[in-house]
């Protein structure tokens, strides 16, 4: 039974891509597998712990989505694995649980943990029980935005012993802006050093898919007025009260330009040609104004966001609406080709994870249609303008350069 079992192991070998078989030979612990959204990562590391960490107890830290969807279970039976240790072929424990629940598991010993989704940035919680579980096991990281900056990348550096901590990467490599009271990076040194640790450790999949990405900018007005009011006299004109904080006037200044009707409208004329529809926005404002529409279109829809966790509809027509923050990733959709970024996002990295829910290696699909719902606001340029050079929009800086 063991045999025949490790046998249909081996025949999974012959299925994998030549791009994910390439990547296991490139593996090693410590290292951050990064490929784009949807090129089969978790096929691959699975692989990968079976190539070389067969020995070991596997534990999967992913989304809380994609653990309760079941996704990894899917993978691992491919590999005639389970969460059951006794159908286990290496009688091997295996577990799957939330970033959310990470400390639960820094105390084990021995193991091999795969990181799903690039979690340890900073320096929380996540991240100290990282480098606990790091320092006592073998592992690996599954990116496909891994770091927009050095600084992401500290602590898988001091995980992988190249730093002793935090400080002293800082200490090395930056320099510190001397006019802020926090922790502010000036610039960096020696960044070849870093480059070099860098290249040791990211074990990048090339992409073998053939799909072709459509992205089209709408640009819509604004009411110029409405806005300037906002921003000239600092006043809610929803709320009717004084605006005080920075946040709050960039929310406000948002509200105004994604509040436009001729958004709705164009909604209309595109199910018109993409009949099963994704849509991602940011506020709940867009998303009831979005319901109310669709609810007098008599079209159906279905919801994921901090309120609502909905499946999509099944039939021939149907829009899936998505919080960015709910539901950027962990997830994906093969029944349409379609993306509406109702609203732009301030994250670089939320929008390709976005994108990639539908770009995914079993597509059925050639050409994939992204539409960018924009305007010509100062506030929406400056977001455009950040996403475009692959960059985050602060609004601090925005504030700055408008004044």
């Amino acid at each position: 039974m063991l045999a025949s079992k490790m046998m249909r192991t081996v025949f999974r070998l012959i299925e994998l891509y030549d791009h994910q078989k390439q990547a296991v030979r490139r593996m090693h612990n410590g290292c951050i597998l990064v490929g784009d959204v949807g090129s089969g990562k978790s096929a691959t590391s699975i692989f990968y712990y079976i190539s070389a960490e067969y020995d070991r107890d596997l534990y999967i830290i992913t989304t809380a989505k994609k653990r309760d969807d079941g996704d990894w279970e899917t993978e691992l039976i491919n590999f005639n694995l389970c969460t059951n240790e006794e159908l286990n072929p290496n009688k091997a424990k295996v577990t799957i649980d939330s970033w959310n629940n990470i400390k639960k598991y820094k105390n084990v010993v021995g193991a091999f943990f795969i990181f799903d989704e690039q979690r340890v940035v900073g320096s929380g919680a996540w991240v100290k029980a990282f480098l606990k579980i790091a320092r006592a096991n073998h592992w690996i990281l599954l990116s496909a935005t891994p770091g927009d900056k050095y600084e992401d990348y500290i602590p898988v550096l001091v995980a992988n012993g190249f730093y002793r901590n935090k400080t002293e990467f800082w200490d090395t490599h930056i320099i510190r802006n001397p006019y802020v009271n926090y922790p502010s990076v000036k610039g960096y040194i020696l960044t070849g050093k870093i480059n070099y640790h860098l290249s040791q450790i990211l074990v990048k999949m090339k992409d073998p898919r053939k799909t072709t990405r459509i992205n089209i900018r709408v640009t819509f007005e604004y009411d110029r007025n409405l806005y300037k009011q906002v921003w000239k006299e600092r006043w809610d004109p929803y709320d009717n009260e004084p605006i005080k904080e920075t946040g709050k006037l960039c929310y406000l200044l948002r509200r105004v330009v994604n509040s436009e009707k001729d958004r709705l409208y164009k909604i209309d004329e595109i199910l018109s040609q993409f009949p099963k529809l994704i849509i991602f926005y940011n506020y709940d404002y867009e998303l009831e104004s979005l319901r109310n529409y669709l609810t007098f279109l008599g079209y159906p829809f279905s919801e994921w966001n901090g309120h609502k966790h909905e499946e999509i509809i099944t039939g021939e027509r149907w829009v899936y609406m998505v919080q960015y923050t709910a539901g950027c990733e962990g997830w994906n959709c093969i029944e349409t080709n379609c993306i509406v970024f109702y609203s732009q996002t301030y994250s670089y990295r939320t929008m390709e994870q976005a994108a990639g829910r539908i770009d995914r290696m079993n597509t059925p699909y050639k050409e994939l249609y992204y539409y960018h719902f924009v305007s010509h606001a100062p506030i929406d340029v400056a977001i455009s303008r950040a996403l475009q050079h692959k960059r985050n929009f602060n609004e601090k800086t925005f504030m700055k350069a408008q004044k």
